[in-house]
């Protein structure tokens, strides 16, 4: 039997309970460091499979690891998996109007349900591939909570989790099939926290010292601030607590949200010290206290080019999701729910990757049915953001993306979450599975392709992990 047979052939027959953990994660939409639900499933699954558990890792409570080993246990293999859901997203499962379970309930709308149980198959194939061959190797499903808050995996690799593994491969929900040719913005993130004096604003609003004000003042820095930046830059912001809710008292303490964003971790920094700049100016003039909470901070993310070569050649020999047309016309609902400009994205979007002679035919099928190849010469440097760029600056990682949703979607909206729980999302989670699985056992056999696969990192990294993070920050499981 062909290394790919073997590999269908498990997750196929263990399809059923995949796609059960699948939709029940989806159901439990925990949101960053409080996925108990999602991450004791996994476990449970991963654990009857014959691996074994190691919890609360990088002192995360919801952090963990499922390794098997065969033989000398060489090489090491990772595949990431995630399972935290966003805040107020919850929708119904499938439902292409707009039906939330609970109104202002989280919901899964990056996929992240399907992104952690595609992993576990995969994890469970090449352990079953190990154990049928005996062949020498250890694989390991490393269970990374709070991508959408303030990360794990940077903490995981400041705690050296990633320090002896070989390669690590890892996948997302996607509206496309190919390895990800994406260079991923660095990050960081704080809270900014103001105190100041309470007073009548009305009687003797001379006496107050508002950090209301230091906040609002704050973001006009910021908002100067932008122009001098460098257009690939990016500067958001959030109340987190605004002092309260009467106007006639002074606000004695108020909480500001940063986050900011650079292609590199160097610029990043930079542009982190000119926000606190800002909140440092603001604050001298309400003559009120700050300090500056830094709580997350994600290395940019590139892809490993010769991870990618093998993981190309695997995708296109596994082949995109078996659509039908039940889930074509699924998808095409979807669709057209977006408005008209959002709509005109999308067809702009599909003209770019499909060609202008197709935007009738993908507009009426829009589920990705090909695989698009993977170039080296061409990564796009996108606004958003990752921590799988610190897995990538401690040991050779390569994303994949695989459709989970209609063509042209919005991540991070309730049709994401709609669809993470529908035979759509179902067959992508499974396709990827069995593009990881067999990735990781191509890769295995190429002492080649890892040997130069690890001289990317030492090129980028130095020679070694250093975390955007001073030590002193510890995992925010409260305050993110």
């Amino acid at each position: 039997m062909s290394e790919l047979k073997f590999i269908e052939q498990i997750i196929d027959e263990k399809s059923a309970m995949l796609i059960e953990a699948n939709d029940k994660i989806w159901e439990y939409a925990e949101l960053a460091f409080h996925e108990t639900k999602s991450a004791d499933l996994i476990c449970d699954i991963l654990e009857k499979e014959g691996f074994t558990l190691t919890r609360g890792d990088a002192g995360i409570p919801t952090c963990f690891t499922g390794t098997f080993s065969y033989g000398s246990g060489k090489p090491v293999m990772g595949i990431l998996g995630e399972y935290d859901a966003l805040a107020a997203l919850s929708q119904k499962a499938g439902q292409t109007t707009k039906d939330p379970i609970i109104p202002g309930a989280p919901g899964h709308g990056c996929g992240h349900n399907c992104l952690g149980v595609g992993s576990l198959a995969a994890v469970i194939a090449v352990k079953e591939y190990l154990e049928a061959n005996k062949k020498d190797g250890t694989i390991i499903y490393f269970g990374c909570p709070a991508e959408e808050g303030a990360g794990s995996k940077q903490f995981m690799a400041r705690a050296g989790m990633f320090d002896n593994v070989d390669f690590v491969y890892t996948w997302h929900p996607s509206t496309k099939n190919a390895v990800e040719a994406t260079h991923y913005n660095a990050i960081m993130g704080a809270n900014f926290i103001f105190t100041g004096v309470s007073s009548h604003a009305g009687g003797s609003p001379h006496l107050g010292r508002s950090a209301l004000d230091a906040c609002e003042l704050m973001n006009i820095g910021c908002n100067y601030l932008r122009e001098h930046t460098i257009p690939e830059a990016r500067i958001h912001y959030a109340y987190i607590d605004a002092g309260g809710t009467a106007p006639n008292v002074v606000q004695d303490h108020a909480i500001i949200r940063y986050e900011v964003r650079s292609p590199w971790v160097w610029q990043v920094k930079e542009l982190y010290e000119r926000v606190k700049n800002c909140a440092r100016g603001a604050s001298i003039m309400t003559d009120t206290q700050y300090r500056a909470d830094l709580s997350m901070a994600f290395t940019e993310y590139l892809p490993n080019n010769a991870l990618a070569a093998i993981a190309d050649e695997c995708l296109r020999e596994v082949g995109a999701p078996k659509w039908d047309e039940s889930d074509y016309a699924l998808a095409k609902e979807f669709l057209n729910t977006y408005n008209d400009i959002t709509k005109q994205s999308i067809k702009e979007q599909i003209i770019a990757t499909y060609g202008e002679d197709r935007l009738e035919e993908i507009l009426e099928r829009p589920l990705d049915s090909e695989i698009h190849p993977f170039n080296p010469d061409k990564i796009n440097l996108i606004a958003g953001s990752t921590d799988v760029g610190d897995v990538g600056y401690a040991c050779p990682t390569l994303n994949i993306n695989v459709a989970t949703a209609c063509i042209g979607n919005v991540g991070h909206s309730w049709q994401m979450v709609a669809q993470s729980c529908s035979p759509i999302a179902h067959k992508g989670t499974l396709t990827a599975a069995k593009v990881m699985a067999l990735s990781c056992i191509r890769t295995m056999d190429r002492p080649d392709v890892i040997e130069a696969a690890k001289k990317e990192v030492t090129k980028r990294n130095g020679g070694k992990y250093t975390c955007p993070l001073p030590d002193s920050v510890l995992p925010p499981l409260d305050t993110y």
